[in-house]
């Protein structure tokens, strides 16, 4: 049983559900006691909300991430759990990969393992498809999903994302104040957050008139760890006769590979060719020169991805979406910019 059949049992919305559930004030006595007493009758526990009613709770989390691997992922993890950790909870890790199916099956399995809640890492949980995204609605019935770095709008679903759209949007803008025009854009998602990241550069060039030719967005599909085939990509496209002179990467992993291409060609970095990274990871400081890099603010989304997540287990009413903003963390990949005026 779940939240859809206490509604109809008890002949009141989902909505109405939830805010029992939730301990809200604002409701009736009379549909309160409805309410509790189809849970009581059918002996339904939500775990969700185990704490604010009182109930047993299991002090567990489940987490899901798509490749532990992955440095942005692997540091999230680490933010989460050392902080559930000191809240007096334990987590149970699931690596699913980036098929759909796994992932349905990892979020069941988290689910009869009667967790009080479920996080789900990066935003490559998130579908175009409607249909495709009913495995979230469907555990959402029965504990709090939390989503970091991605947003979807559903009950009982709560979103802490970053900027992604104006975060590159704001460092394009600072390239080409700096005087680079010519920039690539180079991603390896088409995750919630890669297309809100591509949009960003999109609307910076198309701004300034720049977006003269589709080549200037790069599309790399290996592994996130095969630098060599990544410069190899660019020069592929240098290959072609295409000319460029900055570059903005989705990720670190992929700014180091553009720092790799340029000393290949004899570039000087940056008076002949400028980058700029995402994440601010430990890649960005283990290049020669130092990356410019984009600072997501991760450990503050997890730690407020965190401090929500307790919130809703404790019966209280919490924002369903919360966004921050990035920071442009300048160091030797990018040219000083031109003062406007």
């Amino acid at each position: 049983m779940n939240i859809y059949d206490i509604s109809e049992k008890a002949g009141v919305s989902i909505a109405t559900v939830s805010r029992v559930l939730n301990g809200a004030t604002n409701v009736s006595e009379k549909t309160k006691q409805k309410v509790l007493a189809v849970i009581e009758q059918y002996e339904y526990t939500p775990n969700a909300f185990a704490r604010g009613l009182g109930l047993n709770t299991m002090n567990t989390i489940g987490v899901m991430c798509a490749d532990s691997s992955d440095l942005y992922l692997a540091k999230a993890i680490y933010y989460i759990e050392q902080k559930l950790r000191a809240n007096g909870y334990d987590s149970i890790l699931c690596c699913t990969g980036y098929d759909l199916a796994a992932k349905i099956k990892a979020m069941n399995l988290l689910i009869t393992k009667k967790v009080d809640g479920i996080i789900l890492v990066g935003s490559n949980f998130i579908y175009d498809r409607e249909s495709d995204n009913k495995y979230i609605i469907d555990a959402a019935a029965q504990v709090p999903v939390m989503l970091l770095n991605a947003a979807f709008e559903s009950p009982n679903v709560y979103s802490i994302v970053s900027d992604d759209f104006t975060s590159i949007h704001d460092a394009t803008v600072e390239m080409i104040r700096s005087g680079v025009e010519d920039i690539v854009y180079f991603y390896n998602s088409n995750s919630y957050s890669g297309k809100r990241k591509l949009a960003g550069y999109r609307a910076a060039m198309e701004e300034h008139g720049l977006l003269y030719d589709e080549r200037l967005m790069q599309f790399y599909q290996g592994s996130h760890e095969d630098i060599a085939a990544m410069t190899a990509h660019l020069t592929a496209l240098r290959d072609t006769g295409f000319s460029f002179h900055g570059l903005i990467a989705a990720d670190d992993n992929l700014a180091i590979a553009a720092v790799k291409y340029a000393k290949k060609h004899n570039l000087s970095i940056p008076d002949d060719f400028s980058v700029i990274g995402y994440n601010n990871s430990l890649l960005s400081c283990c290049s020669d020169p130092e990356i410019t890099s984009i600072d997501n603010k991760l450990e503050t989304l997890c730690q407020h991805l965190i401090t929500t997540l307790l919130g809703v287990l404790g019966g209280n009413e919490m924002p369903k979406i919360t966004v921050f903003n990035g920071e442009l963390v300048t160091r030797g990949t990018t040219r000083a910019t031109t003062p406007q005026g």
